[in-house]
């Protein structure tokens, strides 16, 4: 059996299969059982002329046989109505009687038995189906020869037989492309609930973990397998909500005594000593609460009303980074649309997000340079830098999770990018990230613009 990427393209296949099938066999199934009802309603016509014929026949004394048909029936097969003709031929061969021109036998040869005997027979340009009857009287055996000319226009039964193919053909094949629309009209429609639960399926992700999939107006026999999965997903649900919970109080845990932390340094070091602890603890607080961000957004969704102004967000986080860049020799610029970028999303959720991006790229531009950050009215935002790049390799595992090329660097988890995508994903949108020449990366976010008021 071939293989089906598909139930309906199997099901579709396997009932074209069985219609062609069906398609041959009614029609031959048919054709047989007719042409048996017709041989047998012709075998009980000839025997009725038969016995007909045999009920004005009977010995005489020299031993012929004498045979006074009444008027009506000596015109009927004078004339050879139906195409219908008889002989009657004794023991001897000799023929008594005959319809025929001239008295010839409808038989030539001896075809003579104790039963009844069925055959076709060419005589001339007359194809005859006749039957060979014995009849006995007075110890005397005489056979009756009764046939009719299966070219006799009146003969409308074998032409029937004759033509049942290649006429039932004209309806049978209509009827079996009704058929098979309606099967697929059918089978789609059985299929439906399966579709749907299909559908369900591949939109359950981490932001909708609740969603489960219908048991009601699936087939029995699939019922058991939506309970599993649907089992699955409540395991998942609980497995990810534990570990996101446990995130989130891990970070909220660890705020405090790296507060405590901080203060202890300032106030019981000079600050020459403190220094140095003091930018450790920052990136502690920093790791920190990049891990209570990711664990907040697994359960974040976008209102459909929240309206956010990219260029205004995009305007704060340079103002925001704009120090930054400053101490440390850098400088952070922005460009491109001068009017207001209207996209479908959360303004507080998009500042992060920028800001992350941001931060990454004065990481590593050297000093000297600019980090640009380019707004189009199109709802696509870059952020330029330039660094030595991101390798073509890498450019999907940086915004995997605690990825670092680096790991032997401090100051970083991991975290910045892959919070960029959750973002921008939750968003609808699209990130990507490219080299530009000479040298630098750049990073692509393009949302989802906002009708104008």
């Amino acid at each position: 059996m071939p293989r089906f990427h598909t139930i309906l393209g199997r099901i579709i296949v396997l009932h074209i299969l069985a219609l062609t099938a069906a398609a041959i066999a009614v029609p031959l199934a048919s054709y047989f059982l007719l042409n048996a009802t017709a041989n047998g309603f012709e075998n009980r016509s000839l025997q009725a002329h038969a016995d007909t014929i045999a009920a004005y026949l009977s010995p005489n004394g020299r031993n012929g046989w004498t045979l006074d048909l009444p008027s009506d029936l000596r015109t009927f097969y004078l004339h050879g109505f139906d195409g219908f003709a008889y002989s009657v031929v004794d023991a001897a061969g000799r023929t008594e009687y005959s319809s025929l021109h001239g008295g010839a036998p409808i038989l030539r040869g001896d075809l003579r038995a104790s039963d009844a005997v069925y055959f076709n027979r060419r005589n001339g340009k007359a194809i005859y189906y006749g039957a060979s009857i014995p009849e006995r009287r007075d110890n005397r055996t005489v056979w009756i020869e009764v046939a009719q000319d299966l070219e006799h226009p009146d003969v409308i039964i074998d032409d029937i037989v004759a033509d049942f193919l290649r006429r039932v053909a004209w309806f049978t094949i209509p009827i079996m492309l009704v058929l098979l629309v309606a099967d697929i009209f059918i089978v789609r429609r059985a299929l439906r609930p399966l579709v749907r639960a299909s559908e369900m399926a591949g939109a359950i992700d981490p932001a909708s973990l609740e969603l489960r999939l219908p048991t009601q107006d699936i087939p029995r026999e699939i019922v058991p397998l939506v309970r599993a999965v649907n089992q699955a997903l409540d395991r998942l649900e609980h497995g990810f909500r534990t570990l996101r919970d446990f995130t989130a109080d891990a970070a909220h845990e660890l705020r405090t005594p790296l507060s405590v932390l901080r203060l202890r340094v300032d106030t019981a070091l000079s600050p020459e000593a403190a220094g140095p602890l003091r930018k450790d603890i920052d990136a502690m607080s920093h790791v920190v609460d990049q891990l209570l961000a990711v664990a907040e957004l697994e359960g974040t969704v976008i209102g459909p009303s929240e309206i956010a102004d990219l260029r205004s967000v995009c305007a704060d986080v340079v103002a925001l980074l704009a120090p930054v860049a400053l101490k440390h020799g850098k400088d952070i610029a922005l460009t491109g649309s001068q009017d207001p970028v209207r996209v479908a999303g959360n303004a507080a959720m998009l500042l992060q997000a920028f800001r992350n991006l941001a931060e990454n790229a004065l990481a590593h531009t050297p000093e000297g340079t600019t980090v640009e950050i380019d707004v189009a009215d199109t709802g696509i935002v870059r952020v330029l830098d330039e660094g030595p790049g991101v390798r073509e390799n890498e450019r999907d595992m940086i915004f995997q999770r605690f990825w670092r090329r680096d790991r032997t660097r401090t100051g970083g988890a991991g975290l910045g990018l892959a919070i960029v995508r959750r973002i921008v994903e939750a968003h609808g949108g699209v990130v990507n990230v490219a080299n530009r020449l000479p040298h630098g990366a750049v990073f692509s976010v393009a949302l989802n613009t906002a009708p104008a008021k």
